[in-house]
């Protein structure tokens, strides 16, 4: 068994670090698989032969993080995780430039910021392309991020207004016979989009801006036959498009507009007889060097510390570990 020591010469910073109670190290013992001590402005990370190369992650992790703390941006508890995640992938990666790019301040003050390497790609394609593509799984932050791109956009008055949309799959976008006026028959397809609204904005802002016509949140079909200019436009669970309503979906794009289509393929819920729109415009339009394709995978799901703690001890379970 053997130890590395790193002294941090902070101590308000160094107390930051560490966590409440040691929270922190602890969050990162546990992702890590070693042990870590603190004492004073010290840290001590325990490590056999076989292990030394998690010594080494932990102590690039904290001295990253320290990094970050000096610059004065906070540290959070799954910023550990996500710090782990991106040295793991890219050991040569600075970590704070990772997080530095604050992409909104929520109405609750808290910034919105990527915390993988592809959610950072994921925000440069979209400030540097008119239209980009996010496909991966769920949890990535696929849309999240695009909606406070597109209301950062609005309030720095950089479009007019900002349009959301997705496809009522389930009701197979003829929604004339679900019970209710056309708010509440659109509404269950359409709250993801309205939860990331309001957690960026106040709910009564968001309502002022709906009724106004400023931000506009709708089914796909109601996308037909209209040019929108100086928008921002996101296009959600795009893998439920067909290769139609893509193409009618794209072609609205009108001057100073910004287009962002997220979807999951693995999540596809069209008849087993039609093809999806997003694996159609994904070959078709795969080789424009003007149009952007990001692609997330599991490494880029963002949980609550506590869920990844979850899904671990399940796994332990079920592979018979205890």
């Amino acid at each position: 068994m053997s130890a590395t020591k790193l002294e941090f010469d902070d101590s308000n910073l160094a107390s930051q670090l560490f966590g409440p109670q040691n929270q922190h190290l602890k969050l990162l013992g546990e992702r890590i698989g070693t042990k870590i001590e603190s004492r004073g402005n010290s840290v001590t990370i325990q490590c056999d032969g076989n292990d030394c190369h998690k010594a080494d992650l932990a102590g690039q992790v904290l001295t990253q993080l320290y990094g970050m703390l000096k610059t004065g941006k906070p540290l959070y508890p799954q910023d550990v995780d996500f710090a782990c995640r991106v040295l793991e992938r890219k050991p040569s990666a600075d970590v704070g430039q990772v997080f530095k790019d604050d992409v909104y301040a929520t109405s609750g003050k808290r910034t919105v910021s990527p915390k993988t390497l592809n959610q950072r790609a994921y925000l440069d394609a979209i400030r540097e392309s008119d239209l980009t593509f996010g496909i991966g799984p769920a949890g990535t932050g696929k849309t999240y991020l695009a909606v406070a791109m597109a209301v950062g956009s609005l309030l720095r008055r950089e479009v007019k207004r900002i349009v959301l949309t997705r496809p009522a799959v389930e009701a197979g976008e003829k929604l004339g016979f679900l019970p209710g006026d056309l708010t509440e028959k659109i509404n269950p397809y359409l709250r993801p989009l309205y939860d990331g609204l309001h957690d960026m904005l106040d709910f009564a802002k968001v309502q002022e801006y709906q009724e106004t016509g400023v931000i506009e949140v709708a089914p796909l079909a109601f996308m037909r036959g209209r040019t929108l200019n100086d928008a921002f436009i996101i296009l959600d669970e795009a893998q439920n498009t067909t290769p139609e309503q893509m193409k009618m979906f794209l072609t609205r794009l009108g001057f100073g507009s910004r287009a962002v289509v997220t979807g999951d393929v693995t999540q596809i819920d069209l008849p087993s007889h039609a093809k999806s729109g997003l694996l159609h415009a994904r070959a078709i339009l795969g080789k424009e060097e003007s149009i952007r394709f990001i692609t997330f995978d599991e490494h880029d799901v963002i949980r609550h510390p506590l869920v990844g703690r979850i899904v671990r001890a399940y796994d332990r379970f079920e592979s018979g570990a205890g």
